[in-house]
């Protein structure tokens, strides 16, 4: 029969190698194991390559530490700091490191799933080539694909990444956000949240569809549970217009209606929506209550995107300027909420625009890609106006790359 092999004609060699045999066994065991299973059973597999004293290392909310998570065959220790940790240097870097030890070599995988980061896999070897780092990181990146894959239907993995308790308005916040990253060869995005345990009326929201990056940054007035209401309505709305592929003015007016007919009059989101052309760089967006975005250029934060602003979602503002620039390769733009610069310091005075400038262009030299851009930022931000959240702040940084 046509495109059978005969036998004893040469073709293809599809006989299983050991590399395919150790990947192909997680997948195929994985698919119908419980949630709870797929961490022991990574751990099963590594053991049969000969890796012992495996852990696997998830970020926490508040992105400060990596938590171990539990489970047979896991190693269980301390949790690791993200800065000043062997495991964390994996994490930020988005790169294996290997440490020499007395009885081998510990190996530290980042857990990457499309430019996001789900934590680190560790293991010890007795010795390590070329070989194993190519199969080891294949087998990282199926395991992070996996652990996200099932963390659709259990609690476990969220529950080990909780250092604190979570209020009600911050768990409805972390459900509706995207993957906190993503990279692609034409652009990466980042973004975090704050307070992580107690946010309520900030979110954002993102998806790049074909060669156009779709980006929202909102804030709902208030705190609480009516605060997470009004940004999970204005999210959902934004979401809808967004894949009806309408324009950025109906999308605003499509946010403005929802959020007028279901809160009434006296509530409002601030918003920013913006479209990036991936292909060629043009970037366009509608103000709708923000502070402007920061435009960083060589590290160094070169201009404001000043903007025609309109009224925020709920108040029935008038078709809304839509402004437009052209980005060079390499270009950043950071999203931020006004709780970032209005924060007041110890002796009273706003922390302000000026001040989050400098501490940009520090950050940018000193930090790498754009998450550890974001962490390093929110953390160094949060430090210096004295550990306080009086109000949620985001921060969304976009890399035309």
């Amino acid at each position: 029969m046509s495109g059978e092999r005969q036998p004893g004609a040469a073709g293809p060699d599809r006989s299983e190698g050991f590399g395919e045999r150790l990947l192909g066994r997680l997948l195929d065991l994985a698919r119908e194991l419980p949630p709870g299973l797929i961490a022991p059973l990574i751990a099963d597999e590594l053991d049969g390559f000969g890796g012992r004293d495996v852990a696997v290392l998830l970020q926490d909310y508040g992105q400060l530490v990596l938590v171990p998570l539990p489970g047979r065959g896991l190693v269980t220790g301390e949790r690791e700091p993200i800065v000043g940790s062997d495991a964390g240097t994996a994490f930020v870097r988005g790169a294996p490191v290997e440490v020499p030890q007395a009885d081998g070599v510990r190996i530290y995988l980042p857990l990457l799933d499309g430019g996001d980061e789900v934590g680190v896999l560790a293991l010890t070897l007795d010795t390590v080539d070329d070989d194993d780092r190519r199969l080891l990181r294949r087998f990282a990146g199926l395991a992070a694909d996996l652990l996200i894959a099932k963390s659709g239907y259990t609690d476990r993995i969220f529950q080990a990444r909780r250092l604190e308790p979570m209020s009600v308005a911050a768990e409805i916040q972390w459900s509706l956000l995207p993957p906190l990253a993503m990279t692609v060869p034409q652009v990466a995005v980042a973004g975090i949240l704050e307070p992580a345990y107690q946010v309520a009326g900030d979110s954002f929201d993102y998806a790049l569809n074909d060669d156009i990056l779709h980006v929202a940054t909102i804030d709902a007035m208030g705190h609480g549970l009516d605060a997470a209401t009004m940004a999970t309505v204005a999210i959902g709305a934004y979401r809808h217009a967004r894949r009806a592929d309408i324009g950025l003015a109906e999308i605003y007016a499509f946010m403005d209606r929802a959020i007028a007919e279901q809160f009434g009059p006296d509530h409002f989101v601030t918003a920013q929506m913006m479209r990036l052309n991936t292909a060629t760089g043009q970037l366009q967006w509608v103000n709708a209550g923000h502070p402007a975005p920061l435009l960083i250029r060589g590290h160094v934060v070169v201009e404001r995107l000043e903007s025609a602003t309109t009224l925020p979602v709920g108040f029935g503002g008038e078709e809304p300027v839509i402004s437009e620039r052209v980005l060079r390769h390499g270009d950043r733009v950071l999203c931020f909420t006004d709780g970032l610069v209005e924060e007041r310091e110890v002796g009273g005075e706003q922390f302000g625009e000026e001040q989050l400038i400098d501490w940009v262009e520090r950050v940018e030299r000193s930090a790498g890609g754009v998450r550890a851009v974001v962490r390093a930022l929110s953390h160094v931000l949060k430090e210096k106006r004295g550990g306080r959240t009086s109000d949620d702040a985001t921060l969304f940084l976009i890399e035309w790359r």
